[in-house]
């Protein structure tokens, strides 16, 4: 069991280690300044907590969360939840965002500065185009390389980590950002989001009841314990590299310029590496962290691509393929820091969405709840998300008041009550149904 656990564990450690792992938790470190625990704290409930839970819970039911939702809620929702959280993870948030940090980590430090805008183009035109060719045919080379140099990569960061923890471990943190002033513990939960881990968790879980099965179980219950077995591998691999990564961020001096730019991640991962290992170091942060990238990359045009595939087959794979290879490529050359910019409000409003799909998939497992109540706690939740972020992309001070208004807000939680709200009148109204229990085949 233990065995078993432990390989899925580090597949998918290898399958969720892409771009947002490395930046964000060096950033955090770097804006949280004096704020550190608590913003750490809220970054590895959301990036951590919330993807494991989500990981784990649609594991335990093979028929995915396509079903559980469908069932739950309605299909028509399964079909749009899904659809745009496949494109969040897909060609609009996460598929460019690697390409970019590939380059701005890797290659960018190399080049002058007036070279980095047709460096990024060249370097995206060569990245993209190998990808879609490998998409074209996956094979078994994609998910060795992936399978290999990640978990290489991984150690390297942990080794970084830990002399950049004895060489800057007694440098005073900067002073916290604004955001990080007013609440630090929310800032942190929000910023977890952008790794993109929880959304992610719900198509990986496929893969991981894909990969449980290949490895055969005597019977139900040895494969249930298995299954928290790799999440407690995968939640203590992340929370390590995170907190290491975090602290980092928050003892390296950065300049102000560089802060005053948005996102200090890439810079402190890459000057972090040229100070403790030297200049010529860069050039093997810039190929590790490229084909770690890459690989990612790939994978999520093909798994993107059989995704609309399978849901929407008139259109073949190769066409699916092509299209998200170029928005990716597109999206891309906006730079980072504008793809980090638009992802946020999407990511505001999906993940709170997904957390409470987990909440009623968790709760319905042992009660009977409404489905009519599960419909009005996921359209109140839903409708908050939206005035949440209406409210603030356009400075609307009425929706704003409201928002604010509710328990929580100021952690970035307003829709948290309203959804236990929601769950707790689930188990009074009528139409009441049960979760499905599964039987492992035989």
């Amino acid at each position: 069991m233990i065995k078993k656990g432990a390989l899925t564990g580090l597949l998918l450690f290898g399958i969720f280690f892409g771009a947002g792992n490395l930046i964000f938790p060096p950033s955090l470190g770097t804006l949280s300044g004096q704020h550190f625990c608590p913003a750490i704290a809220g970054f590895v409930l959301s990036g951590v907590g919330l993807a494991v839970l989500t990981l784990i819970i649609g594991t335990l039911n093979p028929k995915g969360y396509i079903h559980e939702i469908s069932q739950k809620i309605a299909p028509w929702f399964a079909i749009v939840y899904l659809v745009t959280l496949y494109l969040s993870i897909g060609p609009f948030f996460a598929i460019p965002r690697t390409a970019t940090v590939a380059y701005e980590v890797g290659i960018a430090p190399m080049l002058s500065k007036n070279m980095t805008g047709i460096g990024l183009i060249v370097f995206t035109t060569l990245y993209f185009a190998a990808a879609y060719l490998i998409s074209l045919n996956p094979s078994k080379i994609l998910d060795r390389i992936g399978r290999i140099l990640t978990p290489v990569f991984a150690v390297l960061i942990i080794i970084l980590v830990i002399l950049g923890a004895l060489k800057y471990g007694s440098t005073a943190p900067q002073q916290a950002s604004e955001a990080y002033l007013a609440s630090a513990f929310g800032q942190g939960f929000l910023e977890g989001y952008n790794t993109l881990d929880a959304l992610a968790s719900v198509a990986f879980s496929v893969i991981a009841v894909t990969t449980l099965n290949k490895l055969g179980f005597k019977n139900k219950k040895e494969y249930v314990s298995t299954i928290w077995v790799v999440g407690l591998i995968v939640a203590l691999g992340f929370s390590a590299m995170y907190i290491g990564l975090a602290f980092l961020g928050n003892h390296f001096p950065v300049p102000a310029e560089i802060i005053a730019k948005g996102n200090p991640g890439v810079y402190v991962l890459s000057q972090a590496t040229q100070a403790i290992f030297g200049p010529t170091a860069q050039i093997f942060l810039a190929a590790m962290v490229t084909v770690t990238c890459f690989t990612t990359t790939a994978g999520l045009i093909v798994s993107t691509g059989e995704f609309f595939h399978k849901t929407f087959p008139k259109v073949s794979y190769k066409v699916y393929a092509t299209v998200f290879t170029l928005i990716g490529f597109a999206i891309a050359n906006l730079g980072l820091n504008a793809i980090i910019q638009y992802s946020v409000p999407v990511l505001q409003i999906l993940y709170p969405i997904t957390i409470v799909i987990v909440l009623i998939v968790i709760v319905n497992k042992f009660l009977p709840l409404s489905k009519i109540g599960m419909q009005l706690t996921m359209a109140a939740v839903t409708l908050i998300s939206f005035a949440a972020i209406l409210g603030q992309q356009f400075h609307i001070t009425k929706v704003n008041d409201m928002v604010n208004a509710l328990p929580f807000a100021r952690a970035s939680l307003p829709w948290l009550v309203p959804a236990l709200v929601g769950i707790l009148l689930s188990l009074f109204l009528p139409n009441k149904q049960k979760s499905e229990r599964f039987e492992m085949e035989s």
